[in-house]
């Protein structure tokens, strides 16, 4: 499909371990959807400044947005900056506006842990709004997050317009065949429009709905030729629906 691609980048033992549920990446992919970006790549990564930077060289050139999500504490496990710094190959700084507001919040005179929540890599912009009183770290297509889910809504909420792309169209179709029935339609119809997003899920324990398909592209006039060209191919009576011709921006 056209349009920006996005990856998201999950750090923390904790959620590699299961001691704690990630929430982060499904409201940021849900949310990148409704804003036309496609989300390719979801990544979860321990605490590991190694790790970190590896991620960040890898998805550099690959993605036209990268999501980070967590390691921005005080402590000895919060290395996500210092990864960054090294993906980046661009030295930490102590940011004279990270550091003024730590001032304002601690007190003139910051101790190590403080001051390395001011710490950035060298480039880092910061995004300010309103609504926000710790801004958004940026540098080039990298946003930088911190793992509390609260936090990561109320800031991507404040810069969200800033990623708006053309939308998603979407159809939906609930059939009462089985995949195996339909697979080679569907086939059939993926080889001849191979722009399209085209998903098939089977739908457990219902005896009138079988399946889910969803047809989705940024073309409106490509997925109606492609849901005519499917729908031609079905027979009517598999249908759960008599009409499923209907759009949606998704």
């Amino acid at each position: 499909m056209n349009g920006k691609k996005a990856s998201i980048l999950i750090i923390g033992n904790e959620i590699l371990s299961g001691k704690v549920a990630d929430q982060n990446a499904p409201y940021l992919s849900t949310e990148l959807r409704k804003l036309g970006v496609l989300v390719d790549r979801v990544t979860i990564i321990p605490d590991e400044i190694e790790t970190i930077a590896d991620e960040i060289r890898a998805r550099r050139d690959r993605s036209d947005l990268i999501f980070v999500c967590g390691g921005m504490g005080p402590t000895f496990d919060d290395v996500t900056m210092e990864g960054i710094s090294l993906g980046l190959e661009r030295p930490l700084i102590l940011h004279t506006v990270l550091r003024k507001q730590m001032e304002e919040s601690y007190g003139t005179v910051l101790n190590g842990a403080q001051l390395k929540m001011a710490s950035v890599p060298e480039g880092t912009e910061l995004i300010m709004t309103e609504s926000l009183r710790i801004p958004v770290l940026h540098y080039e297509q990298i946003y930088i997050f911190p793992g509390i889910p609260k936090l990561v809504v109320k800031k991507f909420e404040a810069i969200k317009e800033r990623f708006r792309e053309a939308p998603f169209y979407l159809v939906k179709i609930s059939l009462k065949e089985r995949e195996d029935h339909i697979a080679e339609d569907l086939t059939k119809t993926l080889a001849t429009f191979p722009g399209l997003a085209l998903g098939s899920y089977p739908i457990l324990h219902q005896s009138k709905h079988r399946t889910l398909l969803t047809l989705e592209s940024k073309e409106k006039d490509y997925l109606e030729k492609a849901l005519k060209y499917l729908l031609d191919r079905l027979p009517r009576d598999v249908m759960v629906e008599p009409d499923p011709n209907f759009l949606s921006a998704s």
